[in-house]
């Protein structure tokens, strides 16, 4: 389901601000004011970007059986020898596994224009790369760019990771051994962007990916604008399938884009394990906007964690929320040093299973022979102008490895179950006005009792 119609898009909006009655801050949570890099969005334009390379007239065929990633590298790399240019994808489905971009060169995928990726490991390279809060050798993505200045993805085509395979593999692997991690049924990204700046991704569908659906990292004043991404829940869930993870990145946004997908809709990571604050290689979230877009389900609309360091300036606005199974999530992972401060969530209006959810998170827990590190922080957070329902209100755990202080909650209208309201005597120094938390006996959406998205807080 795409939610990308103008006029969709214009009753979401008008139904969040016919609540809230006020105008959006510009300004980040600290005070700051939002720079205007931020509000000046334009539509990328290929015509201004150089030669453009179509792929069926540079030697790749429309053959949605025949791997063709040799043929599509060879076009990136002709481009950017001859100082850049646009790859153009026309209507069909290519089959390819990773490819890498090359500065000065972009990509445009024509409507109905399908890059799939190959659903056979063994198409895909093993490298240097960025995973799960690590820099490992594993699988690069579909689409590479590394240390790139002003690489667009643009178009109305999709770029479709071809999951099915590697989500049973996974599922049964599980099976057999309960404790496998996330990374050992080796699987693809879909978009993987690193050490790069002046990024624009637009208008595309990236769905069904193997892995994480879109990754960033080290990377500064990105724009992801009228996106879809999706990964299903059923009948065949697609495991760690996130739709954005931001990884140690500064000036990001997220606006305009439908997201619906079996883990986090947006994650901010940055790094784990006792030391990670002092690894060169891991790194803060800062000035993070989010606003005017529309959630499905998801595990979490946004998370901060599980490898996470520090996240400042994260503000997420103007959302319109169908499923998910939380809101805010908050995980504070005992073996990391984690500091969680100045976040805002306001102006949302729906449905999702927990609104907040505060708790240790113990999946792959390793000290790697340290001492536990200082207890974690998550302060400054508000929550404001919301009207929703869902079953758990407060889903807070109280724990000697983190504090919660200085918390805000504002005009907030919620419908539960379960309002928990004693878990908020967890969090120091709570500011509450106007919240209005009424006890319902039944609701008008129920919640799939399988919901996986706990699994590794146990």
């Amino acid at each position: 389901m795409k939610f990308q119609t103008l006029s969709k898009y214009i009753l979401a909006v008008s139904l969040i601000f016919s609540f809230s009655g006020l105008k959006c801050q510009d300004k980040f949570p600290d005070g700051t004011a939002i720079p205007k890099w931020f509000k000046e969005n334009k539509p990328t334009d290929i015509n201004k970007l150089g030669k453009k390379y179509i792929i069926t007239e540079n030697g790749m065929k429309n053959d949605s059986a025949l791997l063709q990633t040799k043929k599509l590298q060879e076009i990136i790399d002709m481009a950017a020898k001859n100082g850049g240019g646009v790859i153009i994808v026309p209507k069909g489905t290519f089959l390819i596994s990773s490819v890498f971009f090359k500065q000065g060169t972009h990509l445009y995928l024509e409507n109905g224009a399908k890059l799939k990726g190959s659903d056979d490991i063994n198409d895909f390279p093993v490298l240097t790369t960025r995973m799960e809060g690590q820099t490992v050798k594993y699988f690069p993505a579909l689409i590479n760019a590394d240390g790139l200045d002003g690489f667009t993805i643009s178009g109305k085509g999709t770029l479709d990771g071809n999951g099915l395979r590697f989500w049973k593999s996974f599922w049964k692997r599980r099976e057999w051994n309960p404790k496998c991690t996330n990374m050992d049924e080796m699987r693809p990204r879909i978009i993987y962007v690193s050490n790069s700046k002046n990024i624009q991704i637009e208008g595309i569908t990236v769905k069904n990916s193997p892995f994480w659906s879109t990754h960033y990292y080290k990377s500064h004043f990105v724009k992801l604008l009228n996106l879809t991404i999706l990964a299903p829940k059923e009948p065949v869930k697609a495991p760690s399938s996130d739709a954005v993870d931001i990884d140690a990145c500064t000036n990001f946004l997220i606006k305009n884009c439908y997201m619906s997908v079996n883990d986090d809709a947006i994650a901010l990571k940055g790094g784990k394990g006792p030391k990670a604050d002092l690894d060169g290689n891991n790194g803060e979230n800062r000035n993070i906007l989010i606003e005017d877009n529309t959630f499905g389900f998801c595990h979490s609309v946004l998370t901060c964690g599980s490898e996470s360091i520090h996240n400042y300036n994260v503000l997420l606005r103007n959302a319109v929320v169908k499923d998910p199974s939380r809101l805010l999530h908050l995980k504070m992972r005992p073996d990391t040093p984690q500091h969680y401060e100045y976040i805002t969530v306001e102006n949302i209006k729906g449905n999702v299973k927990t609104f907040l959810y505060v708790k240790g998170w113990n999946q792959f827990f390793d000290l790697k022979g340290e001492e536990r590190p200082r207890a974690g922080l998550a302060n400054n957070i508000i929550l404001k102008n919301i009207d929703i329902t869902c079953e758990t209100a407060f889903s807070i755990e109280k724990s000697d490895l983190y504090q919660l202080k200085d918390f805000t909650f504002e005009n907030l209208k919620i419908k539960a179950l379960k309002p928990e309201m004693q878990n908020l005597d967890n969090i120091k120094n709570l500011k509450q006005t106007k919240v209005n938390v009424t006890k319902v006996t039944s609701l008008a959406h129920s919640y799939d009792k399988k919901d996986d998205s706990d699994i590794a807080a146990r």
